[in-house]
């Protein structure tokens, strides 16, 4: 019932400084600064959609270029272009291979396609792969005076050339002009939009040019290639693959509505030719495969005829065009945002997190030198408390060749003197207590004690010649560390602090005012005891006991013998 109906909260130290509160409200001003300004530059108070788009474009273009063997041949859209179209892309052919006068027959292999032989046996009868121009014959017959290859059946003669032409046939097409349409729409807020703006009629169209206008939907080929950072003249031999990408970031806020379309551009295909085994883009393509094109156009390197049949005497006959030339995809990508009440409250909510960066930058500045060692001290004792294991005991010792404090473990089977330091830490002074201790100094000139001897045969962990052995090895310590020298128990000031009635009995009844008998030697000695920790420990850190070198608890248990001789030694406090 009391676990049920309690409450508990988080505690909070105040802490009243000048510096430590401006540094807090400066810290917690970036933070919301730079909030805001992440909320407003990421647009975060929005609720976004993604764009939903369809892409067409129309090329118009007329090259007039010289084939060889052929001569002068005019070429329009229809003929580079037109029954090359392809969803979100277009292709433009800017080069080409001729063969001519081919016919159904019998005639050599290529000897690019590697079917050299030396005899009939080299060649087998119906064989063929996907580098052959036809089937074999199994016939080995001569192609040219220095090579023999297989005989195929096949379009004679065979396409012998590999490489296309430089310069390139079709390199006018750098001036040919492409109009992009992009139709737009966000689902989510139901906004419909298109790359030609409402205002941008016929006549606009017509004048157009990108060098002026960025919004303009015209491009000519060649521009789009320059500003993918490629060469037209050199891109235009073997071809490539060039991405247009058109990105729509539009904010449908009324006082802030902006919704205009950006263009980029961007080779996608590997630009070394000694990189990959085939370079560029190219294809074959005649008629009467045209089902396999919408397949094969997106693969760049695979290949289908491309020929233009007519009958001679009689026998069909046809010349065999390979092309190569620069395809175009139309990429569409972007976003749409809108203020949304639920969005900002989720930014908000996960944002609130930002603040405890300010917490934790002024914990560190408190614990760091950046701020007094003591005032750091004495926060982190309000602020942290430590719960020690029921195990393990941490003695607070203080060498008088130190300045310092020890924190040790103590051990039941190893003397405290050889014990490892777990902590060293700086001395935090009872100055209450000293001052009223004092202030109830009395005369200084009383009789002083015997001057305390020295142990015959001091134990080897001694260092000031005072200490005697102990058979617990808890108390075994001395009031130096390191360094041999004079024992703290020797000094006069150990005397008046510790050791002179007057002062322990004043302390006594001014901690029981109403006491009326004269202290017994036991209460003067745990009153000396109190004394030494003041001294030389001050205020002893939390869950932490003092531990009294051997050589001070022998010169007061002299100064104030127990009658029976027995004493209680090292006890743990409750």
């Amino acid at each position: 019932m009391v676990t049920l109906c309690s409450y508990e909260t988080t505690k909070l130290v105040r802490i009243h400084s000048v510096p430590l509160g401006t540094l807090k409200w400066i810290l917690n001003a970036s933070v919301l600064l730079f909030i805001c300004l992440l909320m407003l530059w990421n647009r975060k108070y929005q609720q976004f959609d993604q764009v939903v788009s369809s892409v067409t474009a129309k090329v118009k273009g007329v090259s007039h270029m010289k084939l060889p063997s052929e001569g002068a041949v005019i070429w329009d859209e229809a003929d580079f272009s037109g029954s090359l179209q392809d969803k979100n892309s277009f292709f433009v052919v800017t080069n080409m291979i001729v063969t001519k006068h081919q016919k159904q027959g019998r005639c050599a292999e290529s000897p690019s396609s590697g079917r050299r032989c030396q005899h009939h046996n080299d060649c087998k009868q119906g064989a063929w792969d996907q580098h052959s121009h036809g089937i074999q014959t199994g016939s080995c017959i001569k192609f040219d005076a220095l090579d023999r290859t297989c005989e195929v059946a096949a379009w004679c003669p065979v396409e012998v050339k590999s490489k296309p032409p430089r310069p390139a046939l079709l390199a006018s097409a750098e001036k040919f002009t492409v109009l992009i349409k992009n139709n737009i729409r966000f689902p989510a807020f139901n906004f419909i939009r298109r790359n030609i703006l409402p205002e941008m009629n016929a006549s606009y169209l017509r004048g157009c040019q990108r060098a002026n206008d960025s919004l303009c939907p015209i491009f000519t080929l060649g521009d789009i290639v320059n500003r993918a950072g490629e060469n037209f003249s050199t891109l235009a031999v073997e071809g490539g693959v060039i991405g247009i990408q058109i990105k729509w970031d539009c904010n449908l806020d009324h006082l802030t509505r902006h919704c205009l379309p950006a263009y980029s551009f961007r080779r996608l295909d590997q630009k070394e030719s000694n990189k990959t085994l085939y370079p560029g883009f190219s294809f074959r393509y005649h008629f009467k495969s045209r089902i396999f094109l919408n397949v094969i156009i997106h693969v760049c390197q695979m290949n289908v005829r491309f020929a233009r049949y007519k009958p001679v005497n009689g026998v069909e006959e046809r010349t065999l065009y390979k092309a190569y030339g620069i395809r175009f995809d139309i990429m569409v990508f972007g976003q749409a945002g809108k203020f949304s009440i639920i969005q900002l409250i989720l930014y908000i909510g996960s944002t609130l997190s930002y603040y405890a960066m300010t917490t934790v930058l002024m914990d560190w500045v408190i614990r760091s030198s950046c701020c007094v060692a003591e005032a750091g001290r004495n926060y982190s004792e309000r602020k942290v408390e430590s719960i020690p294991d029921k195990k393990e005991c941490i003695l607070c010792v203080s060498y008088v060749d130190e300045d310092d404090i020890r924190l040790v473990k103590m051990s039941h089977k190893k003397r405290l003197q050889d014990v490892k330091t777990v902590r060293v830490q700086a001395r935090r002074e009872d100055v209450g207590h000293m001052t009223a201790t004092v202030c109830l100094l009395t005369d200084p000139q009383s009789s002083p004690l015997p001057f305390p001897k020295h142990c015959a045969r001091p134990p080897s962990w001694c260092m000031c010649g005072g200490c005697s052995a102990s058979p617990f090895p808890q108390e075994e310590l001395c009031c130096r560390h390191s360094s041999q020298g004079a024992c703290v128990a020797a000094s006069a000031l150990f005397d008046k602090l510790l050791l002179q009635r007057t002062l322990l009995e004043a302390l006594l009844l001014y901690r029981e005012p109403l006491a009326q008998t004269p202290p017994s030697a036991a209460a003067l000695r745990r009153c000396a005891y109190r004394q030494y920790v003041a001294w030389r420990l001050g205020v002893p850190p939390v869950d932490t006991q003092p531990a009294i070198p051997r050589c001070c608890v022998i010169r007061i248990r002299e100064a104030f013998p127990s009658p029976d001789g027995q004493y209680g030694g090292f006890t743990l406090a409750n």
